[in-house]
């Protein structure tokens, strides 16, 4: 058993081009990260390479399989859930297809262990640091981000990013199965429900590089779920307390 306060949760769906690099990348770092994977059932065989490789990642690296593909915001909650009832104090999201640096979870770390309670790898902080993205995607990316700013009121500049850190004590807090949304607007409705708690949210710069092997998951779809997601979290907002955390 190899001891750990860090989990990085992966939720996959058709990766294996990229799983098991991404899954060895995270094992060479310095610091000792375990490793969740949740899987929705991936027909291209992805949960059976993880499952390969537990055989030499004993006591590091897990997976929890489920029947089929019940979206990206579920797949953190049923992760938030198995590591709760663990003794994990940092608790990462990262994509598995590496746009997403896993080098930049020691940075993450660092930055929840220097006093934030969610740190966010932000690709707007420092400019627009967006590798291989066609223009029109990293507008509505960046605009998406402004608009959700002007409706909530919360000041992230990179608001739909899935590259976090939280510390165990927030998501504790947050009442996770009131989380209703599945895809960017999950991202946005977890910042904003941990700001309204009161907890401290901290921006750090990374790059962000558009996957080179596998299919995208992007749909217009998530993007009208972001858009009119963001108003009924704002909405849902007004008749909700938040318990501070201090």
């Amino acid at each position: 058993m190899f001891l750990s306060d860090s989990i990085v949760i992966i939720p996959t769906y058709n990766e294996k081009e990229n799983i098991e690099k991404i899954i060895r990348k995270v094992f060479s770092l310095h610091d000792i990260f375990h490793i969740l994977i949740i899987d929705d059932g991936s027909p291209d065989g992805t949960a059976e390479i993880v499952k390969y490789l537990q055989g030499e990642f004993a006591g590091k690296l897990y997976i929890e399989e489920r029947a089929s593909k019940q979206g990206l915001g579920t797949a953190y909650i049923h992760g938030f859930k198995w590591v709760l009832e663990r003794d994990y104090q940092f608790i990462f999201e990262m994509d598995a297809d590496f746009s997403h640096n896993p080098e930049d979870l020691l940075q993450l770390k660092a930055t929840c262990k220097n006093g934030a309670e969610l740190a966010i790898g932000s690709r707007y902080i420092k400019g627009v640091n967006v590798v291989n993205w066609p223009i029109q995607r990293v507008m509505m990316s960046y605009f998406a981000s402004v608009y959700v700013r002007l409706v909530t009121g919360i000041n992230i500049q990179d608001t739909t990013a899935g590259f976090k850190c939280y510390r165990r004590l927030v998501l504790e807090t947050i009442r996770l199965d009131k989380i209703k949304f599945v895809g960017y607007a999950f991202q946005i409705e977890m910042k904003f429900t941990a700001i309204k708690h009161g907890f401290k949210v901290v921006e750090i710069p990374i790059i962000f590089t558009d996957r080179t092997e596998g299919k995208s998951k992007m749909s217009t779809n998530i993007f009208r779920e972001a858009f009119l997601g963001v108003m009924l979290i704002k909405l849902n907002s007004l008749f909700r307390t938040y318990a501070p955390v201090r």
